[in-house]
Formats: C-alpha cells, structure tokens, sequence
C-alpha cells in the first residue's frame, strides 16, 4: 500500500518538476495566439473569417485578420463578457433523414454550443472606444477567457443570466 502511494507522489512531483522548469522558456516568449472568428463589433474586419487574437507581453491585445492588425491596451478595457447560443441541428437533421429513410431524424437529440466572448474598450484621454464579439472554439473558449482576465485584471460577466 505504502509503495503505491510512494510511486503517486513521485509522479506527481516528477510532473510538477517538468511543468516548473518548462514555464521558464515559455514566459520568455511572451505571446499566447488564439484562433477564432470575428463575429461583430466595431472594427473594420471581415464577419466570421478567421481571426488571430494575441495576448502580448506589454499588456496589449493584438487582433489580426489577414494584412489587417489592430491593437487594444489591457489597461483600456473596460468590459468582458461571455456566453452561449446553444441549438439543435434541425436543418441537418432533416437532410440527413431525407437520405437515410429516418434515421437522422436522431441528429435532433444532438445540441451544437457555440462560444462567444466580448470585449468592450475605451481608451483613456482619447474618444477611441470599441467593441468585438468572438466566436471562440471549444478547446480554447475557457483559456482565451481566462488569459483575457488576467491580462486586463477585468471579470467576465455572463451574458445569459436572465435569459430563457
């Protein structure tokens, strides 16, 4: 028994060892990059193409969509928020039902999530305020939120409190 619990903590310490001596090189880099989508706002970008988000070390925000780049300080953000827009597939369950004698029908069981986080800013001394909703991917939806947070200090508020 002692020998197990002796083997679980030395992988456990092992592992911590190997995550603190990797954060070293990885904070050297400064830059964390997420992909998503540009769902709306007030920046002069395409809706929903791909877009690079970048959280710099100098404490600014840096959104890039092909040529175009656009560069929001930490400190001037004012709000965070998130939410989701859950629905059911109906259209591709229906198709799918056409072509395979009803059994797609089970596709309406099936609810899609999508992730949306917004950001407003308003920049001290000057008139330059703005706003963005991104459409953020499953696997990077908590991350990017969490990343934002610390990075600007601000708490995100949940933009589906209240709504049925």
């Amino acid at each position: 028994m002692k020998n197990k619990c002796y083997r679980g903590l030395t992988a456990i310490l092992l592992m911590s060892c190997l995550l603190f001596t990797s954060l070293p090189a990885a904070a050297g880099q400064g830059v964390t990059t997420f992909s998503m989508k540009y769902e709306g706002g007030s920046l002069p970008l395409d809706q929903h193409n791909k877009l690079k988000v970048k959280l710099l070390d100098q404490n600014t925000i840096e959104m890039t969509q092909g040529k175009q780049s656009f560069k929001v300080p930490a400190s001037a953000v004012t709000e965070l928020s998130y939410g989701n827009d859950v629905h059911r597939r109906v259209g591709a369950a229906v198709g799918v039902a056409m072509v395979t004698s009803g059994i797609g029908a089970l596709m309406l069981l099936v609810k899609t999530k999508k992730h949306y986080v917004g950001m407003t800013w308003a920049e001290p001394g000057t008139d330059k305020k703005g706003g963005v909703v991104f459409k953020v991917g499953k696997g990077d939806y908590r991350g990017f939120l969490a990343a934002l947070e610390g990075l600007t200090g601000k708490k995100a508020v949940n933009a589906d409190v209240g709504q049925k």
